[in-house]
């Protein structure tokens, strides 16, 4: 080798090492693409300030909400791969909304690096305490009983609680209204008020609302009963096993995030992770830690992907 090339070599791997020594210099933004109140901005919350002393700067976290995540989505696909700009990346972002939107402005499987996936959390069919069900037989009886006569709330159109419940509509036969809203936190206050009766939602975010019998849990999608609802059947025990998935928090990056910044933040979550009073916080919401490769993200994404594209493709679901 040419003594020119090698010295060139020499130098290009020094400046290398010297810029992943030096991320992150100055601090990072962590997009939750939802309003403040729902899950995703619960665990992002959860996860900045540890990952924070992780990683040596500030994880400032930034709502960004509309188009059921697409609009805090599109702004983490378009942004400058320097590990500056990062974004929560949940199941309705990455592969339900995706799935149904056409005009879905990037790519879930090409146009974001997959860092980490930081926690998996059951989502859950609550209905308001005036309801006139307060358990599964009398609810899907009712909603049986009068078609189009009550709807339900969601995170967003598009979004991992519009399309189960419209799976599991389509399975029972049975027909309620959708009500999107611009991120979890909306939708709950609206339900707990009593202006819609009903919500489909992430565990975690209804949970204390439920906790304060606000709300009336009916059916969870989990692989086993919650510990914290121990009366409340999965969706797998009433026969309905394709709507018992559960929902995913992770962070992700740009497309050509540099692998160090990868490495750097994927170490800095599970360091994060590894502290017992941040596992508690992130448990007692419902939720199973993760922690998983940059590598078993990436398939996650593309497996949720793929399923909500044939439910979409299945029961020809379309936007409103």
């Amino acid at each position: 080798m040419h003594r020119r090339n090698w010295v060139g070599l020499v130098l290009f791997a020094t400046a290398g090492c010297a810029w992943a020594q030096a991320y992150p210099s100055k601090p990072v933004k962590l997009v939750v693409p939802f309003a403040p109140g729902g899950t995703t901005d619960i665990i992002a919350r959860v996860i900045a300030d540890p990952l924070s002393r992780a990683i040596g700067q500030p994880v400032i976290v930034e709502n960004k909400a509309g188009g059921g995540g697409i609009i805090g989505a599109a702004e983490t696909a378009k942004a400058t791969p320097d590990g500056y700009s990062l974004g929560i990346a949940t199941v309705s972002t990455t592969a339900a909304n995706p799935a149904i939107n056409p005009r879905t402005p990037y790519n879930p499987l090409t146009d974001f690096t997959p860092i980490i996936n930081i926690a998996a959390t059951p989502n859950i069919i609550a209905v308001h305490p005036n309801f006139p069900a307060k358990d599964y037989k009398s609810f899907f009886a009712e909603i049986k009983k009068v078609p189009g006569k009550y709807s339900y709330s969601t995170s967003g159109t598009g979004g991992i609680g519009h399309l189960q419940m419209e799976l599991y509509k389509s399975l029972t036969n049975t027909f309620v209204t959708h009500i999107p809203y611009r991120g979890a936190g909306p939708a709950l206050n609206d339900t707990v008020a009593g202006q819609v009766p009903m919500i489909f939602d992430n565990l975690p975010s209804a949970l204390p609302f439920i906790k304060e019998n606000r709300l009336v849990p009916i059916v969870v999608a989990a692989p086993q009963r919650v510990a914290a609802l121990p009366n409340v059947p999965t969706f797998k025990e009433i026969g309905l096993e394709p709507v018992n998935r559960m929902a995913y928090y992770g962070i992700l990056g740009p497309k050509g995030l540099p692998k160090e910044v990868v490495d750097k933040i994927n170490a800095g979550v599970r360091k994060a992770l590894e502290d017992p009073a941040v596992r508690k916080r992130i448990e007692d919401t419902g939720s199973l830690i993760m922690a998983n490769t940059p590598e078993q993200f990436t398939e996650q994404i593309k497996a949720e992907f793929e399923v909500y594209k044939g439910v979409v493709q299945k029961q020809k679901l379309v936007l409103d």
